[in-house]
């Protein structure tokens, strides 16, 4: 049982190096950075958190893979692997359809471009020579001078029945997003249909305070549109401390191996020190 810490979006990059370092002297196990249209890159962020900590996984989550050819988001990771060997873990997905259409770069199939991605990014890291002339890859003898000598997970960030079981035939873990409950869980795990060690990630929302129900509703609310629920469905690991904690160690009894809490107000780590209190 992992439980990880989401630098949010909403914060200035600068403080990445503060909060990381903080984490890095904590008992939590991961720091997981994201990668949305608008705010950061993914990649800098994960180099950026690597390089200043000594301990943490850094997980991604997620590239879109719209946005990246397999190609050079294979040389970005085996480049993190290699200078910071097993303390990456790499998720890729959809993006999101609407944020991927203001670019440009909106997939005829997003389901062929995710396991043409996934599985070229994935041989790749293994050192492999990889052809794939897919509907939406197309790769002709690519191999990488500088393999890792150990491959960084490859996880898929997904939501959907059908992704969900891709992400169980090609990827090594599955990134579930904000929102969902413990109860949820089991039938998500059956759509995937994987093996035991594929790891399952549940992203979700931490804030501990008395003004709780206030505190969260606005960002329930934006969940609940991108879950297509209503807002008092979107479960967080919110109210008091051990409220919060409870929560997380029914995702973890549900089937999660990671849980990757998303605190957010003024003081962001302030939750994580409450919760890992109360764990």
């Amino acid at each position: 049982m992992r439980l990880g810490v989401m630098f949010d979006r909403g914060l200035p990059p600068e403080q990445l190096i503060p909060f990381a370092r903080e984490l890095d002297g904590t008992a939590v196990d991961d720091l997981w950075v994201v990668e949305d249209l608008g705010w950061t890159g993914a990649i800098s962020s994960a180099a950026t958190a690597l390089a200043v900590t000594s301990r943490l996984r850094v997980g991604i989550g997620i590239t879109p893979a719209p946005l990246r050819n397999p190609a050079l988001l294979a040389m970005e990771l085996a480049n993190l692997a290699r200078l910071h060997p097993g303390r990456l873990a790499a998720g890729i997905g959809h993006g999101v359809r609407d944020w991927m259409r203001q670019v440009g770069a909106a997939p005829p199939s997003p389901l062929a471009l995710l396991e043409e991605t996934i599985t070229s990014v994935r041989g790749l890291l293994r050192g492999e020579t990889v052809t794939l002339h897919g509907r939406s890859v197309h790769l002709d003898g690519v191999s990488l001078v500088h393999p890792p000598a150990e491959p960084p997970p490859v996880l898929a960030g997904v939501l959907g029945p059908r992704s969900l079981a891709l992400s169980g035939r090609v990827a090594q873990g599955t990134i579930l997003p904000e929102g969902f409950s413990p109860e949820q869980l089991p039938a998500l795990l059956g759509h995937i249909g994987a093996p035991a060690d594929h790891e399952v990630v549940t992203f979700i929302h931490l804030y501990i305070g008395p003004d709780a129900r206030e505190a969260t509703w606005d960002v329930a609310v934006d969940q609940a549109g991108f879950l297509q629920v209503r807002p008092e469905e979107v479960v967080m690991a919110s109210g008091s401390a051990s409220e919060a904690a409870d929560v997380v160690r029914q995702m973890w009894s549900a089937g999660a191996q990671t849980v990757a809490v998303r605190p957010f107000g003024a003081d962001p780590l302030s939750h994580v020190t409450k919760l890992l209190a109360a764990l």
